[in-house]
């Protein structure tokens, strides 16, 4: 699949983890496309995300999952909608929704999934970059220096 920054204009391409998480990869994939705004973590790190309405039509569960991701993952999380702050969700305009999921891809080093109000937060790491991370990453941090308004995070199939 790719992954794109739209405004940016940089994607690069992701190789699905069939093995390692089929329930989480049949998921996405079946849902695809898939993105909205592009968010940069506060906790975590080196990660930018978007939050979608719940896609699934059962939740794939936990498998591959990581609190230490290295980049070129990408993870999906599937939040409750009691997991997220009121104030968030009403930023984000997602307060009316039963859940979330949130498709995140990991551009640098030394992350960690542990958030100071639910604690650790383990998501289902389903695809690993192959192409283009390092100017993605470069995009990526773009996001974190010069902000994210306007911006979208987009998951695509890619059919060689």
């Amino acid at each position: 699949m790719t992954i794109t920054l739209a405004g940016r204009g940089v994607s690069c391409v992701a190789e699905l983890l069939d093995k390692d998480a089929p329930r989480t990869c049949e998921a996405v994939w079946s849902a695809l496309p898939q993105g909205d705004a592009v968010q940069h973590a506060k906790y975590a790190r080196n990660e930018v995300y978007t939050m979608v309405p719940r896609f699934a039509e059962a939740e794939p569960g936990q498998e591959n999952p990581t609190v230490t991701p290295i980049p070129g993952d990408v993870v999906y999380f599937s939040f409750d909608g009691g997991m997220l702050d009121r104030s968030f969700k009403e930023e984000k305009g997602i307060d009316h929704l039963p859940g979330v999921i949130d498709l995140a891809l990991f551009y640098g080093r030394n992350n960690l999934l542990l958030n100071g109000d639910v604690g650790w937060v383990p998501g289902n790491v389903f695809a690993t970059v192959v192409e283009n991370l390092p100017a993605m990453a470069e995009a990526c941090n773009d996001v974190w220096r010069s902000g994210s308004v306007g911006e979208r995070l987009l998951y695509e199939r890619l059919e060689r």
